[in-house]
């Protein structure tokens, strides 16, 4: 990896391997995207038409270009719902053709009649380590409500989540910061299944009260030692994403969940809306440039592989091959 001007956002410090833990790549030839194809939905960066297009592997090459990459985690990217396996064999395929993902997080349904059908299926493709479900979430923390139809407090959710750890299964968990007081009753229920939250919690409100409710909700869902956080998606709509803007979610985060439960992801190609993929990956590796080697290790690589259990394969640079 390059090493680049301290005040710059791009790669920083030299060497150092990445394996992205949160990614995605699609082919809207094959007709399997919705929200793509279809007119936009409500989406959390606003507009988000420079990513209704093809995104492939020697794409996310190209975008990674100069960092010392190992690998990367591909996490369901909403795929037709009718067609949940369908996403899985092709990731499979993916791989076997281009060297990546080294591992998936698959869809399913967690509230459906099926979903023990699914999840033992899901569970014996070899790159799967998880599932996601986004769960149905409120615009905003006045408007939570328990018990809601495929909400975190819904009894038929929490049936489905009790089936993951049977399965060998973790769980990738988005929802906005004001559901995870419903995801704290939830997992202190199941201890064995562990959580890989997604995208920090979702502080997009960062003023005073936002942030002063984002930082309770995580410092509370921090008591569990099976949730980890996936330090990703900070971008907001119509900005630029920035070191200055998000060095003390960053911060914050490490200090509540300490840096063996932390692990960095690039989200590309949805950040794409918010920055590249170096001034994203770079920003991060300047906000801890400060910390020992080993932390620095170990939030870009080494939490991944152990949390996602991505063998050897990881420690061989993929920076030369399928671009």
């Amino acid at each position: 990896m390059t090493a680049t001007d301290p005040g710059s956002a791009g790669p920083s410090p030299a060497g150092l391997p990445v394996l992205d833990a949160h990614m995605h790549v699609w082919d809207l030839a094959l007709g399997k995207h919705p929200w793509l194809l279809g007119p936009q939905i409500p989406f959390r960066y606003g507009d988000y038409g420079p990513i209704r297009r093809s995104f492939g592997i020697a794409d996310y090459r190209r975008a990674a270009a100069g960092f010392d990459l190992r690998g990367t985690v591909y996490v369901e990217a909403e795929w037709d719902p009718r067609d949940p396996l369908g996403e899985t064999r092709w990731v499979h395929a993916l791989a076997a053709r281009e060297g990546l993902p080294s591992a998936m997080v698959a869809q399913a349904w967690l509230d459906r009649d099926d979903v023990e059908e699914l999840l033992a299926a899901q569970a014996a493709f070899p790159l799967v380590r998880g599932i996601r479900h986004k769960p149905r979430a409120a615009r905003s923390p006045n408007r939570v409500e328990a018990g809601v139809p495929g909400s975190l407090s819904c009894p038929r959710f929490a049936r489905g989540f009790s089936l993951l750890a049977r399965y060998g299964l973790s769980f990738d968990l988005q929802v906005p910061w004001w559901h995870l007081g419903e995801a704290y009753q939830l997992f202190v229920r199941y201890p064995a299944v562990k959580v890989i939250l997604n995208h920090t919690g979702l502080p997009a409100d960062r003023t005073r009260e936002g942030l002063e409710g984002w930082r309770a909700a995580m410092r509370r869902i921090a008591k569990l030692p099976q949730v980890a956080v996936k330090i990703s998606g900070l971008g907001r709509p119509g900005r630029r994403w920035t070191v200055e803007a998000n060095r003390e979610i960053v911060e914050t985060v490490l200090e509540l969940f300490g840096v063996e439960r932390c692990l960095f992801a690039s989200n590309w190609p949805v950040d794409t809306l918010v920055g590249d993929y170096a001034t994203i990956m770079g920003g991060f590796a300047r906000i801890i440039e400060r910390l020992p080697a080993a932390d620095r290790v170990r939030l870009f690589h080494d939490n991944a592989c152990r949390i996602y259990r991505i063998g050897a394969a990881a420690g061989r640079s993929t920076a030369g091959g399928g671009s």
